[in-house]
């Protein structure tokens, strides 16, 4: 690659906060000779322009010889993230291609027919006339053939080995902070009846040991091989016989990837395995290191990796959870530009929210979030409600405190529907969340404060969680619960000029603050130094209502009056709409 062109390659029209500092930091320590460069950027940091000025450094087939690797490929984890790429001009040069099931065939009587069941993979030495026209294909090829490939970190990990998607020169990961558990949770391998075919032929007995696990799977790859032998013998498929070819295959390399690394006496790869419901169900079996996958996955594919996150919170640990040497890995910090002031924390916790506490705070909380109501009668507000659970009884206790109409919520279903609704609209309800403490813009006056109502720490039943804890590694715990905490703060703060109110309904949140206060970046330690517990009107859920409808028309008129528009709206219209987009 060639960093001295990282400033030719910004694609921005100029410069806002510290991109052009962070920019000069990245170039030095690339200039150095680092293969690895983690960049360590706050939410509204601009980090997807960042990314472009980095992957344009990437050798041209000018520069390097024939056999070397050129161009470079932009991935994160978020299909938020990469949607929000998409629909960016200053971005327009990302080649984007997703995976088959998102494009539909355009083959006469197959247009609701997605690609992966498409006749191509149905039936056998099918030729398609219209292959070059194919969205999937034609999104492929230009992908493959242009200087930078953009994708989802699932369908980069899933090419890995492809002819199409080989070693690029630069490799930009964003978003990367939950590398190694996003790997961990690609590489856990599922046995269940979704996802062995004839399951009730072949239920396990009892799996107690990692060796009952593997004679299992290797059972597994028998039926799996057998399987695809008799579908070869087909010359046309249905679509239920493609899904179960494209699970078959799935699982056959799955579970050989499996057994050969618990074999291998050299393998840094650990495992665990649950069946917590005995003989004959579902088997989970799950690695604790995921350093080999990722080597295949992710480090095979590049010469030079740039790492960006907001929540890189330990170099070190990081570092040990994809298998890299932190003494081999640079760390470039890019200053917060965003006044403190302007992102403030407030302490309206009402006692624990672990699960033998929950049923007595959740209500404390519930009275509390028609207080805040009450304070923001005229804003949009988000809570994050950590689990569907807590989710379904905060709005079933709203509901009796009669201010539902100013509540909406989702389902796994129409999570990204309901979401685009809530965005979409002027009124200033509260939308109950789950999980979305990550790649959520919401700029100006889509939302102007928010409550987490728990600590967002890991599952202590999930056994890969036990094993780590039973390790002592509380370290990792309280940093993982710290990342999404701050990544969660950086919802409502998109810009310098953006403001928004954080607010914390869980006591367990204030001792996270304490037992991870080495961990935090400085810019986030400063919110917290500031934390305060704010007075909040007496609790009228009556005035909840009423305040928010008098407050509204207040509002509307005096838009209308000063023919302003919100931030949301004028956002749309900026020619530098990304600048500040995580």
């Amino acid at each position: 690659m060639d960093p001295s062109r990282i400033f030719d390659e910004f694609p921005a029209p100029s410069y806002r906060g510290a991109q052009k500092q962070a920019l000069r930091d990245i170039q030095t320590a690339l200039t150095e000779g680092n293969n690895v460069v983690l960049v360590r950027a706050p939410t509204g940091s601009g980090k997807s322009l960042l990314a472009r000025a980095i992957a344009g450094c990437a050798a041209t087939p000018a520069e390097v010889g024939p056999e070397e690797p050129i161009g470079s490929y932009y991935t994160t984890p978020q299909v938020s993230q990469l949607d929000d790429v998409a629909s960016d001009p200053l971005l327009e040069d990302l080649n984007i291609i997703r995976g088959k099931n998102n494009y539909s065939c355009i083959l006469p009587g197959e247009t609701s027919t997605p690609v992966n069941r498409a006749p191509c993979v149905r039936e056998r030495e099918f030729d398609c006339q219209v292959k070059h026209r194919c969205p999937y294909f034609s999104d492929r090829a230009i992908a493959a053939n242009r200087s930078i490939a953009a994708m989802t970190l699932a369908y980069f990990m899933q090419t890995a080995g492809s002819d199409v998607f080989g070693m690029r020169d630069v490799v930009v990961i964003d978003e990367a902070h939950g590398l190694g558990d996003w790997a961990e949770m690609y590489a856990t391998i599922e046995l269940s009846p979704d996802r062995v075919p004839a399951w009730n032929d072949v239920k396990p007995d009892r799996i107690a040991t990692l060796d009952d696990a593997a004679d299992y799977a290797q059972y597994l790859v028998t039926i799996c091989n057998r399987g695809l032998e008799n579908l070869r013998g087909n010359v046309e498929l249905s679509a239920d016989e493609v899904g179960k070819r494209d699970r078959l295959t799935e699982l056959r390399s799955d579970l050989s990837w499996f057994i050969e690394e618990y074999e291998d006496p050299e393998s840094s790869t650990t495992w665990v395995v649950d069946q917590p419901d005995g003989e004959g169900t579902q088997v989970t079996i799950k690695p604790m290191s995921p350093e080999r996958y990722l080597s295949h996955t992710v480090w095979d594919r590049g010469r030079t990796f740039v790492l960006l996150s907001a929540t890189i919170l330990s170099r070190e640990s990081f570092c040990a959870s994809v298998g890299l040497d932190p003494d081999t890995v640079a760390l470039v910090d890019v200053p917060h530009t965003f006044p403190v002031e302007n992102r403030p924390l407030y302490d309206v916790t009402q006692g624990k929210m672990t699960y033998e506490h929950r049923d007595e705070t959740l209500p404390k909380i519930a009275r509390t979030l028609v207080r805040l109501m009450q304070r923001h009668p005229d804003e949009k507000g988000l809570v994050h409600c950590h689990s569907y659970a807590i989710q379904e009884r905060l709005e079933t206790l709203l509901g009796e405190f009669g201010v539902s109409q100013r509540v909406r919520s989702h389902s796994t279903e129409d999570r990204d529907g309901q979401l685009e609704a809530w965005k979409r609209s002027d009124e200033p309800t509260v939308f109950l969340s789950v999980k979305m403490e990550e790649a959520l813009d919401l700029e100006g006056d889509l939302c102007r404060w928010q409550l987490l109502c728990k600590a967002p720490y890991p599952n202590t039943r999930d056994s890969r969680v036990e094993h780590r804890l039973e390790e002592g590694q509380w370290g990792w715990y309280y940093r993982t619960a710290l990342r999404t905490v701050i990544q969660a703060c950086g919802r409502v703060v998109r810009s310098p000029d953006d403001y928004g109110a954080t607010y914390l309904g869980d006591t367990s949140l204030v001792d996270l603050f304490e037992r991870a206060r080495t961990d935090m970046p400085h810019w986030f330690a400063d919110q917290v130094d500031r934390m305060e517990r704010p007075t909040l009107p007496t609790f009228s859920p009556d005035k909840a209502v009423q305040e928010t409808r008098d407050g509204r028309q207040s509002f509307q008129k005096e838009k209308r009056r000063s023919g302003t528009r919100s931030t949301s709206e004028r956002k749309r219209d900026h020619p530098l709409s990304d600048v500040w987009g995580e």
